[in-house]
Order: structure tokens, then sequence, then C-alpha cells
């Protein structure tokens, strides 16, 4: 059996298990706060500047208040976007109601009603959002159909000055585009938790201050991390006793 331990598995030949009839579980849910806190954090560390702050004030360069240091973006009355509407996704919508801002998201397929109306969601289509959003937020699986589905063409869509906050999967968007939009400023800047080729980043990126990079640790909180273990030890003492896994994910394996 193959235990992952998060809840992508595009790592996984899930079809290549089946056919060797090896079951594969992941670990959905418990991962979906820390996930929204860590974009969320990304979002607002690169829209305020929050690391050239800190540089600011670590090399001395603060010796006196300036009118037009760092001026940064607010969040109040801006729209965020989000690109995938699920738990995470969801969650993400949560936070940005907190600061106030219009939710717009896409999706492949549209949520009921009640889940809309409770974290104040509009459901549009994928130009509008691009077209919309001050940020859009990635949330998306990585599959055929979101593999760099944000490529040099939906850049060229969005605000001037708009920002992507990226925790979902690195190869959702083309990083040779997305360095040209951020080099040309018609992107404001970026937050990255993921990339297309990690560990791998794109060279580029490296030097941009309009970017504000982690590496790959938005499950990462103690509280998290443990939750998703004992969630894959639940799945593989559920397999070794000959049951069902709680998060199986080819259960034609069992029939």
């Amino acid at each position: 059996m193959v235990a992952n331990i998060g809840a992508g598995y595009d790592t996984i030949d899930v079809a290549a298990c089946s056919r060797r009839r090896i079951l594969v579980s992941n670990t959905p849910d418990v991962l979906t706060e820390s996930t929204a806190d860590m974009a969320f954090a990304l979002l607002l560390a690169v829209s305020r500047h929050l690391l050239k702050a800190d540089r600011y004030v670590r090399d001395g360069s603060w010796h006196y208040g300036l009118w037009n240091l760092l001026w940064g973006t607010e969040l109040l009355g801006k729209t965020l976007g989000l690109y995938g509407f699920g738990r995470i996704g969801q969650a993400m919508a949560r936070r940005g109601r907190g600061f106030s801002m219009r939710i717009l998201y896409h999706a492949r397929h549209r949520v009921a009603a009640k889940q809309e109306s409770a974290v104040g969601a509009q459901f549009v289509d994928f130009k509008t959002l691009l077209q919309e959003s001050d940020f859009l937020s990635l949330h998306a699986p990585l599959n055929p159909q979101s593999n760099r589905s944000i490529g040099a063409n939906e850049l060229a869509l969005m605000k001037a000055g708009a920002f992507i906050i990226n925790t979902a999967r690195g190869k959702i968007v083309d990083e040779d585009a997305l360095v040209h939009a951020l080099k040309s400023g018609s992107l404001a800047g970026a937050g990255l938790d993921v990339f297309e080729n990690e560990p791998q980043i794109h060279p580029a990126l490296i030097g941009m201050e309009n970017v504000v990079m982690a590496p790959h640790i938005a499950s990462a909180t103690a509280e998290t991390r443990l939750r998703m273990a004992l969630l894959a030890a639940e799945n593989l003492l559920a397999a070794f006793a000959g049951h069902r896994p709680p998060n199986v994910l080819n259960p034609e394996v069992l029939t």
C-alpha cells in the first residue's frame, strides 16, 4: 500500500498502482486551515512588502520616517479571486471575507448556493476571474486541465498591479510567463510556496524583491503534520486489517 502524507497525489501514478492491486491513500482535509493560513500569509507579506521592511530595519537603514517608505496595497474592498474552490479555497475565502474583500471563484464544478453564501463568494468564468482579481490565489488540483493553465495569455488578462499567490502546485503556472509578467510590471508581485520544477527555482525569481517564496511548507505546523501522520497511519492499519482505508483513492482494488 502507498499511504501518501498529503492531500495532493499528482506525484503518484494511481492507475499504475491499481493495475498492480496496490492501494493508495492520502490525507485530505486535515491540512486545510494551515494551508489557507500560509496562502493568506504570503498574500499579506507580498502586498505589504514585509520582507523588504524587515531587511530595512535589520540593515540599519531606518533613521527617520519617510512619507513614501514601502507603500503597500491594502485589502479592504479589493477582489480576491480563487482558482479552485475545494476545502482550502473555501477556507481562503473565509479569510478574505474577514478582511472585507470581494470574493470570486472559478472551479470545474460550482458549489451549492448555501456554500457560496456562507463565505460570500461568487462563481464566475475563468476569464472574468483573471480580469477582475486584485489577488489571484491558486487552489486547484494539478491535472491535465490545470497544468500550465496560468500562462502568458492568462497573465495578460489580469489587472495591472495584481498579485498571484500559489500554495497549490507549481506546474499550474508557467514560470517563464510569470517571470516576464513580474519583470514587465504588469504583475505587482507573487507569493509562492510551490514551484514548477521544485526544488529547483527559476533563477530570475531569486533576485526579485516583489516575490515572497517558501519551500513548500504550507502544511508545516506541528498540529497539522501530526494529524497528517495519524491519518496516514489509520489508512495503513485499516488496509493491513483487511478493511477499507478512510481515504482510499482507488477503491476498485478492494473488489
